[in-house]
This record gives structure tokens, C-alpha cells and sequence, in this order.
């Protein structure tokens, strides 16, 4: 029997293995190589990156986009997933009307953000049936804000899902409880909602965080490889470098956005740890 483990655990231990570490090892190797990974430059690859400003721009512009849309992601989906709980029978209505965009192909999102921010689509002529002046929408600094707007469209009733199953982990039997005490619906919320739901908050922000990477597609699609400079995030750099087989810039900068992304989390652990032992004592 000390033997089923192991041998149960072989097959995906190896597929991790394979597909994971190995190019993940890589990977590491490649960023103090030339491009075809034959001559050692040592950190000459991780200096081109971090003196290079197409790569300042798009990690700035990337932690400007996450630091914007996930908070806003969060707070816009809890809301939904509380007005649905609190709808009685409309709420599947509700459901199916927040789960409709994840069923919309990504062409079919590109088209309608084509009809509706062109320079002559509908929102600049709504605009001007009001008196306004239109809105280059995709050619301003407006772009990064349809980008967010485009993210929190699509992603808003997948976390609602997730904060639905976070609600029905929390017994009834505590809200009635503080019914009877007279609680009203914000010290109910403050005091057994949000406590309830900070197991579920980590997952839903994880989650979000990663389907934050796939709103590449939009922007690519409408936009090309060189959208306006608000919207040009790293993924546009690391597709455009690697159109130019620029592949031990490629290396360096992944290696340094996983090493930035690990501190982060890191320091987001750290922070919840010491506020876990200042509430407890």
C-alpha cells in the first residue's frame, strides 16, 4: 500500500513534469542566452528589458489595467450576486442576462465594439444627437477605459457565480437571527455576508486576475499590434517581440513579471497573515 501513492500520483507528477517545469526551467535558461540559446550574455537580456521603453509603457499600463478592473470586477459582481439572491423569482432571469456575454464568441464581441466605438458608430452618434462633439474612442486615452468596461462586461457574471456559491456557504439561520436582534441590511452585510465571503474573495480574485490576460484578444483584434499607447499592455510586447524572434527578451521579461507577480502575491500573504494575528489578539 506505501506504494499506491506514488504510483497514483506518477502519471500527472510527470505531466507536470514534462510540460510545466521543464519549459519553465527553460524558460529561465533562454533569458541569460543570445536569441537562439547557444551564447551566454549573463544579464545583458534582463538590461535590454528593463531600459526598454515599450517595456516600461506596457507593465505600466498592465498593472494599471489590473489595479483598475479587478477591484471594480469584484465589488461590480458581488453586487449582482446579492441583487440576485434578493430577486426571488426574476432572479434566473437575472442569471441568464449576466451569463449572456460569456456565451458571445470573441468575434462577435469585436464587431460590436467596432459598431459601437467607431469614430462614426453608435455612441459618437448619440453624442452628437445631443449636442456633443464625438469621441475617438479607440484613439485617446478613452481606449483604456473601453478595454476595462469590455473586461468587466465579459468576466462580471462568471465571478457572480463564484460569489453565489460563497452566499450558500452562509447559514440562513444567522440572518434571522439577526433579524430578530433588529440588524438592518448593512450590519447584516458587515458583520455575516463579508465574513462568510473571505474565503471565497481569494479565489474569486485569483480567477479574475487570470481571465484579466485573455482580454488580449479583444484589444489585439480591434486594435492590431500597436493599439493606442493607454491600451498596450504586455502581452502586445511579448507578441510583437516575438514576431521579431526577439526570444531572450521574451525569457528575460517573462521570468521578470513571474518573479513580480510571486512578490505580489507573496506580499498580499504576508499582509493577510499579520492582519489575522492583529484581529486575534
Amino acid at each position: 500500500m506505501r506504494w499506491a501513492v506514488p504510483v497514483l500520483l506518477g502519471p500527472s507528477l510527470a505531466g507536470v513534469a514534462v510540460f510545466d517545469l521543464l519549459p519553465f526551467v527553460e524558460v529561465i535558461r533562454r533569458s541569460f542566452t543570445d536569441a537562439m540559446g547557444r551564447r551566454f550574455v549573463g544579464l545583458a537580456n534582463y538590461r535590454t528589458v528593463l531600459t526598454n521603453e515599450a517595456f516600461q509603457l506596457a507593465a505600466a499600463n498592465t498593472a494599471r489595467f489590473l489595479c483598475t478592473c479587478i477591484p471594480l470586477l469584484l465589488a461590480l459582481s458581488l453586487g449582482m450576486a446579492l441583487l440576485v439572491r434578493t430577486a426571488g423569482r426574476a432572479s434566473d432571469l437575472f442569471k441568464a442576462t449576466y451569463l449572456l456575454p460569456l456565451a458571445i464568441p470573441v468575434a462577435s464581441i469585436v464587431l460590436l465594439w467596432k459598431v459601437l466605438f467607431a469614430e462614426a458608430g453608435l455612441l459618437n452618434t448619440l453624442l452628437g444627437c445631443l449636442g456633443a462633439d464625438a469621441v475617438d474612442f479607440m484613439g485617446t486615452g478613452a481606449a483604456f477605459w473601453v478595454l476595462i468596461a469590455t473586461y468587466l462586461w465579459k468576466n462580471s457574471g462568471y465571478d457572480m457565480i463564484l460569489w453565489l456559491a460563497g452566499l450558500d456557504r452562509i447559514p440562513r439561520t444567522q440572518y434571522e437571527a439577526a433579524a430578530v436582534d433588529g440588524a438592518n441590511a448593512w450590519q447584516m452585510f458587515r458583520a455575516i455576508t463579508w465574513p462568510g465571503l473571505r474565503p471565497t474573495l481569494l479565489l474569486t480574485a485569483l480567477l479574475s486576475l487570470i481571465n484579466s490576460f485573455k482580454v488580449f484578444r479583444e484589444a489585439y483584434l480591434v486594435a492590431g499590434q500597436y493599439p493606442h499607447r493607454s491600451m498596450y499592455l504586455l502581452q502586445h510586447l511579448f507578441n510583437n517581440w516575438f514576431l521579431d524572434l526577439e526570444l531572450g527578451r521574451i525569457t528575460a521579461a517573462a521570468v521578470l513579471v513571474v518573479a513580480g507577480a510571486v512578490a505580489g502575491l507573496t506580499a498580499v500573504l504576508l499582509l493577510r497573515h499579520c492582519l489575522r494575528r492583529k484581529h486575534s489578539r
